[in-house]
């Protein structure tokens, strides 16, 4: 019997762009990038130098503080160079990829028969440890700590997000492979989340709990889930994997090679026709936007319009990230701008517009306004479907206050269940961002 959650709080802002179920070849790249920004909490210490092969799977850097976490190359190819910003900071490691790539080869073994050990070994040498997310801290997870459980929602419910049933349509295998490797990482459930209005054949997978979620956006975020079933006490690690990386588990070891081509969504109003590619993570998508988008500015973001990165200036798709969302870059002014039942195409939290509520909408990239004070309103809690208080957890964070950030359920949390707090905020102030640096000094203080 599959477990549900309804979803009452949060909201579904709807998009033109909704990429087509079709799948395109993304061209080669003339190069690739490894950003260890992309990686939060990770100091890199680099194994590689300019003029150096590497194949897929090689080692490019690890962390400083854990050498068995390694992050690897995703093409074969030569080391173009090392971008440095202040303090001689590593900002990426660029790639000049060969015309075909050459996979470095791992031994591995059946998950069924391997110790954990084993399974821990190979993710680590081949780099797809890092594709493990922690609760709390929302951070790269310790390959010495055992979870209480391992959360996978494969239910994307942000604007645009992504099918990925169509995305994994060919690698129940490989997804299913994966699954046997992550159930010997815990002793406890694997849970898979789905949505309850679609029927999805990754619920057929053996070996996980089955949770069918419906309503608004955040329901497939896995925070919901975490507090509802198994909710973080003091001590407690939960670990979180997106469906696309346990297929990629999965294929690591029923190949012996690690192949982090994947599918993403190419979306948005930007785009001429919205739709699926193959591609692989770290390609310069410059040149393939060109013949996809729209003409006029656009601001280019690797992931989702709520929690995405910002990639025009340097456009290169995140490591993370299944979706490149394009939408206007909105920067002319508007007078009365700050009216919102003037705008023909935006749709106001608060009801002021006329707008058709299903209608979709061509949203730009413009705030209509500037940072103000943060008062004190019931305005997120109706966009927040965890048993917390938003407006008192921020505050608590913007002070630094460890033992309030605590009482008020920061560990519960990640950047991204405030991503609709960032959307419908009166004050502009970055939600995320302050949850982020909250995180960060419950880290600190909880681990030093």
């Amino acid at each position: 019997m599959h477990k549900k959650v309804k979803v009452s709080k949060g909201l579904d802002i709807k998009l033109k762009g909704k990429p087509a179920e079709q799948l395109g070849q993304a061209p080669r790249s003339k190069m690739y990038a490894v950003r260890p920004v992309e990686f939060y909490g990770i100091n890199p210490r680099l194994m590689v130098k300019p003029g150096d092969h590497v194949d897929v799977g090689d080692p490019i850097f690890y962390h400083k503080y854990n050498d068995r976490i390694k992050f690897t190359s995703p093409v074969s190819g030569t080391i173009e160079d090392i971008v440095r910003g202040e303090r001689r900071k590593i900002l990426k490691i660029l790639i000049k990829p060969d015309t075909e790539d050459q996979y470095k080869k791992f031994e591995v073994k059946d998950p069924k028969k391997a110790s954990r050990e084993e399974i821990l070994d190979v993710l680590l040498e081949s780099g797809l440890f890092p594709v493990i997310k922690q609760r709390p801290y929302d951070v790269i997870a310790k390959p010495e700590d055992e979870p209480k459980a391992i959360f996978i929602s494969a239910y994307d419910s942000a604007p645009l997000g992504v099918n990925y049933d169509f995305i994994l349509s060919d690698k129940l295998k490989d997804f299913q492979t994966g699954i046997e490797a992550l159930k010997k990482l815990t002793s406890g459930k694997i849970y898979l989340i789905v949505d309850n209005n679609s029927a999805s054949k990754l619920e057929n997978t053996e070996g996980v709990e089955v949770i069918k979620a419906e309503g608004p956006h955040p329901a497939g975020n896995p925070s919901i889930h975490i507090e509802k079933f198994e909710p973080i006490a003091k001590g407690d690690r939960i670990w979180v994997v997106n469906p696309v990386h346990v297929a990629q588990i999965g294929n690591l070891f029923n190949t012996g090679t690690y192949n982090p081509q994947k599918i993403i969504a190419l979306a948005g109003s930007m785009v001429k026709t919205p739709q699926y590619f193959l591609i692989t993570p770290g390609a310069d998508l410059s040149d393939f936007l060109k013949e996809y988008l729209k003409e006029g500015e656009a601001r280019i973001i690797s992931g989702n319009v709520l929690t995405g990165a910002n990639i025009t200036d340097d456009p290169y798709l995140n490591f993370y990230d299944n979706e490149v969302t394009a939408i206007p870059l909105g920067k002319k002014s508007r007078f009365l701008g700050w009216m919102p039942f003037l705008a023909e195409n935006r749709k106001s939290f608060y009801r002021f517009n006329i707008l058709p509520i299903n209608k979709e909408l061509d949203l730009d990239a413009n705030l209509y306004g500037e940072e103000r004070a943060f008062v004190m309103t019931d305005e997120f809690d109706s966009v927040m479907p965890m048993d917390i208080y938003p407006v008192h957890l921020l505050k608590a964070a913007l002070l630094g206050d460890v033992e309030k950030m605590e009482a008020l359920g920061i560990l519960e949390v990640a950047p991204e269940d405030f991503a609709l707090v960032d959307y419908i905020s009166s004050s502009k102030l970055d939600a995320q961002y302050i949850i982020r640096k909250g995180l960060d000094i419950m880290q600190v203080e909880m681990e030093s």
